[in-house]
This record gives structure tokens, C-alpha cells and sequence, in this order.
């Protein structure tokens, strides 16, 4: 098999998962896409340990070693980005990118400052983004 096969779908895969990046809203999506990136990276990866590896005998086979190593950073990533999303959901009641994008608290909870008593510079910074 020729080297082009594997790298075109790895280029795919790759601008795939850029584009879901890039365009999602959805914090599991992203992080879909994420590792469909990765996965490409290690379709690569294999892809020319196996090429190289053609030209000599005595090989290391260190893409696939690189491979595995990507595959159990990708896991650990995952894990603990879902555990990020879910906790952030179970506070905001929402997973949108766009709308965690403040993470400040608001001073709507007990104690707190609501919309009413909001100092000058607060007010001018509200002016500011909106």
C-alpha cells in the first residue's frame, strides 16, 4: 500500500476534527473532535513507522511506540475533560462553549451583590461588552 492512502485520510481526519473544533458549540463535541485530531496523528504516526521500517530490517518501531503513548494521553484527556463538563454542567446547567465563556460569578446567590447594586466600574465594563 502506498504511503498517499493513510496520509490523505489522516489529512481528512485531521481537518475533520480541526473543523469541529473550530465550529461546535457543545463542550463534548469539542472534545469528540479533539481526539478524532489525535487519532489522525496517530494514523500518521503508524503510517510512516510502517513505511519507514520497509527500508530497514532492524527497526525500533517507534511510531507505534509513540502511537501507544498518544493513545493513554488521549484517555487521560478524555477522562478528565469529561469530569471538567460535568461538573461545569451540574453548576451552569449548561454545556455551550459560548455561554461559559464568563466564568465569574454573577452575586446573584445569597449574600452577594445582585443586578441592582452594581458598582460604576461594573456598569462601565457591562457597557464595555455588550
Amino acid at each position: 500500500m502506498h504511503l498517499a492512502y493513510p496520509a490523505v485520510l489522516s489529512a481528512l481526519l485531521f481537518c475533520t476534527g480541526l473543523y469541529g473544533v473550530l465550529a461546535r458549540r457543545n463542550a463534548i463535541l469539542v472534545l469528540m473532535s479533539v481526539e478524532l485530531m489525535l487519532n489522525a496523528v496517530n494514523l500518521n504516526l503508524v503510517a510512516f513507522d510502517v513505511w519507514l521500517s520497509k527500508a530497514a530490517r532492524d527497526t525500533l518501531h517507534s511510531g507505534q511506540a509513540l502511537t501507544l503513548f498518544t493513545i493513554a494521553i488521549a484517555a487521560a484527556e478524555i477522562g478528565i475533560g469529561l469530569a471538567i463538563v460535568l461538573a461545569v454542567y451540574r453548576n451552569r446547567g449548561t454545556s455551550d462553549i459560548d455561554k461559559l465563556r464568563d466564568t465569574a460569578e454573577t452575586g446573584d446567590g445569597p449574600g452577594g451583590d445582585g443586578p441592582d447594586t452594581a458598582t460604576p466600574a461594573t456598569a462601565e465594563k457591562a457597557e464595555a461588552t455588550a
